[in-house]
């Protein structure tokens, strides 16, 4: 005997609606996560840039920290907690500076993890050609 199939159109939406909506949590949670990166990693970047230019290492931690936390401030990045880690060696030219961003993210959606630790790393270069001494 044939039975209708009235009523299974909403069980099936009432069953697939939560699923359906973990589904968009997880987007969202990693676009946010790629935000998260692309924003760490600019600073990174910005950092080890300001790094190679300053001209002694103190300097150079000073300008990294600094130059990270206004290029994160600036990206509108809500960093919980994040760390600076220049490694700025001799400071002589032709050599590197590396420098090392850390940032507690906050992904904003509240039925996942609502932090995650993004470390991007960036490394510039000193220019050969500049003098060691201030003009």
């Amino acid at each position: 005997m044939w039975k209708p199939d009235r009523g299974s159109a909403s069980t099936e939406l009432v069953l697939a609606t939560p699923l359906l909506v973990l589904v968009l949590l997880v987007a969202v949670a990693l676009g946010r996560m790629a935000s998260a990166r692309l924003r760490v990693d600019d600073a990174a970047h910005q950092a080890a840039r300001a790094a190679s230019l300053a001209r002694t290492a103190g300097d150079a931690q000073q300008r990294a920290q600094a130059t990270a936390r206004a290029a994160l401030a600036a990206s509108g990045a809500s960093c919980a907690r994040f760390t600076v880690t220049a490694d700025v060696g001799a400071m002589t030219p032709g050599t590197v500076v590396r420098v090392s961003v850390a940032c507690t993210a906050d992904l904003g959606v509240s039925a996942l993890p609502a932090h995650v630790t993004v470390t991007r790393n960036a490394v510039s270069v000193i220019d050969s050609y500049r003098g060691t001494k201030e003009a």
